[in-house]
């Protein structure tokens, strides 16, 4: 498999996952996996499907997060995470790697704010406690269910 069909094998991966593992590493150096919503879930986040358009090379991933989480203390004194993304059945995966970073932009939070999120943000998309995480991977490594693959981005 080559560079381009490992690629759209991933990014096809990434939008039909149920969710996203994303890693941190705690203040002992540890890994911390939680799973997250997969923003980039065509199916489940229809509405989102326009943020991520022309984003098909650099796989760029968005998480919403509570700013209260322990993931953000570990993002804020270690921003390289890994997020992986699966299809069990299938014996599919995808792991990309990089340096996230912790969103302010108001109007970007804004377009990705989706309906129902109070659940989680009781004080809407205003919400002190509403974070917006954003990850340009530079490695991509995964399973085909045959072979593996790896490239930089």
């Amino acid at each position: 498999m080559d560079k381009q069909e490992a690629r759209r094998f991933g990014l096809a991966l990434m939008e039909k996952a149920e969710a996203a593992y994303l890693t941190t590493i705690d203040g002992n150096g540890f890994p911390q996996v939680r799973a997250m919503l997969n923003l980039r879930n065509r199916k489940r986040w229809p509405a989102l499907a326009g943020i991520f358009d022309g984003h098909q090379h650099d796989l760029l991933m968005y998480f919403s997060t509570n700013t209260s989480a322990a993931k953000v203390a570990h993002i804020k004194a270690n921003p390289k995470v890994s997020v992986y993304f699966c299809d069990p059945a299938q014996f599919h995966g995808l792991m990309l790697a990089g340096i996230v970073e912790i969103i302010t932009d108001q109007r970007l939070k804004r377009q990705i704010w989706q309906d129902g999120w109070e659940v989680y943000y009781p004080g809407g998309v205003t919400d002190p406690d509403y974070t917006l995480l954003r990850l340009l991977p530079t490695l991509a490594k995964g399973w085909t269910g045959t072979a593996p693959f790896e490239f930089e981005l």
